[in-house]
C-alpha cells in the first residue's frame, strides 16, 4: 500500500496527460520531463537533440516534435555515434564556409537510464575516448520505464519493478554512471534534479562556457513506475537531496565537488514511504533490514565526503 491507501499495481495506476502542442501523450508528473524544460529553457533552440529510444521518443509525433530547433531518433545504444556523425557534418560545414559560426548548433544526446548505464554505455565510453564535443543528458527514472518499468542498471537495491516482485525487490545495486564517467576525465560531468532548479542553472551555464564531452545525470522521479501520486514529483526530488540518495556534484578539473551539502539529512525511509515500489520493505523483518542497508551506504557515502 502506498501512504495514500492506494494499492500500488504499477503503470496502469496513473493516468497519463498531455504536454506540448503536439497533443504528445506523456506521464504526468515526469520528472525526466521537468529537466528537459529548465535545460531547453537555458540551451534554447541552437540545439539538435539525439534521442535516444526510451520514454522520451514520446515526445515526438511524426512529423512534429516539442522543439525548436533540431531532433534526430537513433536506436537506443546509437545516441552518442549518431551525435558524432551530426558533430562532424557540423565541423565539415563550418570549416567550408557553408555554415556561420552563429547558425552553429550545440549537440545533445538524450537518452534514459536503460541506454547511459547499459545498453549505450560502450558507444557513449567510445565518444569520451574520441573527445567528441557533445552535452549527455540522461534522465534517470531507474527502470525501463518506456516498457513497464522493468529493472535497469540503475534500479536501486530493494525496489520493485514488472521484473523483481520478490519480497526482497531488485537483489542488485545501482551502478554508478557518475564515477563512470569521471574515471574517463571529461571537462565536466554533473548530477541534477528539477527539484533544485538553481543548481542545475548554474550546472548549465558551466558546462556551456566548456568544449568536449559534458554530462548531466538527472534525477528523475517516475510516478507510473515508482507508485506515487504525479503532484508529489518535486517533493520526491527533494527528498532524495535531503536524505542524501542523491548526491548534488560536479567533477570538473578532475576533482569532485558537492554543490548542495544537506545540513541534517533525514533518515532514508522518508524518501522510501512515499513510493509504492519500495512498500514492501516495511511489511517485513527482512524488509526493514534492507531499509537498514540502504541507509547504512548513504551513511558511508557522506562519511567520505569534507
Amino acid at each position: 500500500m502506498s501512504e495514500s491507501g492506494m494499492q500500488y499495481r504499477g503503470m496502469e495506476d496513473f493516468p497519463s496527460t498531455r504536454l506540448f502542442g503536439s497533443g504528445t501523450p506523456m506521464c504526468a508528473g515526469c520528472g525526466g520531463l521537468l529537466v528537459i524544460h529548465q535545460l531547453y529553457d537555458l540551451l534554447g533552440s541552437d540545439t539538435v537533440f539525439i534521442n535516444a529510444a526510451g520514454c522520451m521518443t514520446l515526445l515526438s509525433v511524426y512529423p512534429y516534435t516539442p522543439f525548436r530547433g533540431s531532433w534526430l531518433y537513433t536506436a537506443m545504444a546509437s545516441a552518442p555515434a549518431g551525435a558524432q556523425g551530426v558533430r562532424d557534418a557540423l565541423d565539415i560545414l563550418l570549416e567550408s564556409d557553408r555554415l556561420r559560426r552563429e547558425e552553429n548548433l550545440e549537440v545533445v544526446v538524450l537518452t534514459g537510464d536503460g541506454a547511459a548505464y547499459g545498453m549505450g554505455l560502450s558507444a557513449t565510453s567510445g565518444a569520451l575516448d574520441r573527445g567528441l564535443d557533445f552535452i549527455y543528458l540522461c534522465y534517470d527514472n531507474e527502470g525501463y520505464g518506456n516498457t513497464g518499468q522493468q529493472y535497469s542498471p540503475a534500479t536501486p537495491h530493494g525496489a520493485a519493478t514488472s521484473t523483481s516482485r520478490g519480497n526482497g525487490g531488485f537483489r542488485g545495486n545501482k551502478k554508478d554512471l557518475f564515477s563512470l564517467w569521471a574515471a574517463h576525465n571529461p571537462p565536466y560531468a554533473a548530477t541534477v534534479s528539477a527539484s533544485e532548479p538553481l543548481d542545475l542553472a548554474r550546472k548549465v551555464e558551466k558546462l556551456r562556457s566548456l568544449r568536449g564531452p559534458r554530462m548531466l545525470l538527472a534525477f528523475s522521479p517516475c510516478p507510473t513506475g515508482w507508485g506515487f501520486e504525479p503532484a508529489q514529483s518535486v517533493m520526491i526530488g527533494n527528498l532524495a537531496v535531503q536524505t542524501g540518495i542523491w548526491p548534488l556534484k560536479e567533477f570538473i578539473g578532475g576533482k569532485v565537488e558537492h554543490t548542495v551539502l544537506p545540513e541534517k539529512r533525514l533518515p532514508v525511509e522518508e524518501y522510501l514511504k512515499r513510493q509504492g515500489r519500495f512498500a514492501h520493505l516495511f511489511a517485513s523483518s527482512a524488509g526493514r533490514d534492507i531499509i537498514a542497508e540502504l541507509q547504512g551506504a548513504v551513511d558511508r557515502y557522506w562519511e567520505g565526503v569534507r
